[in-house]
């Protein structure tokens, strides 16, 4: 294990978060749970991986939508993220992001659909990675708006085809930015490159399952799963190579190095990297007002340690590590600020989890 890795571990003990919560379950039986959407009624979105998207009502009805797309459930492979547009209370539109296609040949897909009551309506398939691929992991898959109305796209490297994330007539191993419509904003930084290079945002990527907006600084803040080690996070600029498989924390899970390098000046360095491995999975950069304490701060789902880091930064730098909620004892696979400014974690285990001030 590294120094500041130590460091950082032994700052988890000591750390005084000075906040007071409480958790709710909100619901204990969802079904693959892996990312939540909050209606502007008070409803919520859950996407479940078997390819279900369910409408939980606060009176504790519950509804599976129709009209969704079919999805490659295997492996890592099914539904993944759900989004609504900005301007949801005027068009009703939703985006999902899904592993497309079938054991041969698939990749991640977003579908743009609009909301009418319990079914999805008008669905448009805006996203396909490419070039497809034959195995079922590492699809990335989440999906975040920019304040210039573009989503982002995060594409995992597919596990078996690496190499391809340093290349960026790939769409492996990257984030794309697209307009809603999945057209290719002129201003991408390899958008006259044509092909796939101009949905191409930023490279170097293996499998990242966290994408969060510091609404307030306006960056871009992700992170990755490593190997075996080399987790990491990374503020994201569009053009830049943030490595993998060249440079890494980690190694492979036979014991093999991935790469003999750890840096390259040529290549952008973590905020923070894991070793061992947390598992990181859904991202959270808190700016309520219900815990002022927390304002700023990137909450991060840990599902190996079956918890949540919450990391303060201060000009760019990760100063203080802290785990949080592990009296869960359960994966955490996603974690989201609500418009009430309530924290919201979903968990690998099937719930749906409140975080709350004290009483």
């Amino acid at each position: 294990m590294r120094k500041y890795a130590m460091l950082f571990l032994l700052l988890h003990s000591v750390l005084a978060a000075g906040a007071d919560y409480s958790l709710e379950t909100v619901v204990d039986d969802l079904q693959n749970p892996w990312s939540i959407a909050f209606l502007p009624n008070g409803d919520y979105l859950v996407a479940e991986r078997q390819g279900e998207l369910q409408r939980l009502r606060p009176d504790g009805g519950r509804v599976s939508l129709t009209g969704v797309p079919d999805t490659y459930f295997a492996g890592q492979g099914g539904f993944f993220d759900i989004v609504l547009d900005p301007a949801f209370e005027q068009n009703q539109l939703v985006y999902l992001s899904y592993a497309h296609g079938t054991s041969d040949a698939n990749g991640t897909g977003v579908v743009r659909a609009r909301l009418e009551g319990d079914s999805l309506a008008d669905s448009q398939l805006i996203l396909l990675s490419g070039p497809l691929r034959d195995t079922p992991q590492h699809y990335g898959g989440r999906l975040l708006f920019l304040p210039d109305g573009t989503l982002l796209v995060t594409v995992g490297d597919g596990f078996e085809y690496r190499e391809a994330a340093q290349d960026v007539d790939q769409q492996l191993g990257k984030i794309l930015r697209i307009h809603p419509d999945g057209s290719v904003p002129a201003d991408n930084p390899f958008a006259e490159r044509g092909g796939l290079a101009a949905k191409v945002w930023t490279y170097g990527h293996r499998n990242s399952q966290g994408l969060a907006l510091d609404r307030a600084g306006g960056k871009v803040y992700m992170h990755e799963h490593g190997p075996r080690g080399g987790d990491e996070v990374n503020l994201i600029l569009p053009a830049r190579n943030y490595g993998w498989p060249a440079v890494t924390e980690g190694v492979d899970y036979s014991g093999a190095y991935v790469s003999p390098f750890t840096e390259h000046p040529d290549m952008e360095k973590s905020l923070i990297t894991w070793v061992p491995s947390i598992a990181p999975s859904g991202l959270a950069v808190y700016d309520g007002a219900l815990f002022p304490q927390w304002r700023g701060n990137l909450f991060i789902g840990a599902l190996v340690d079956q918890e949540v880091r919450r990391l303060v930064l201060e000009g760019g730098v990760v100063q203080a590590e802290e785990a949080l909620f592990a009296e869960l004892g359960m994966r955490i696979r996603d974690i989201r600020q609500a418009p009430d400014d309530l924290l919201y974690i979903l968990t690998d285990e099937g719930s749906l989890v409140r975080v709350r001030p004290a009483q």
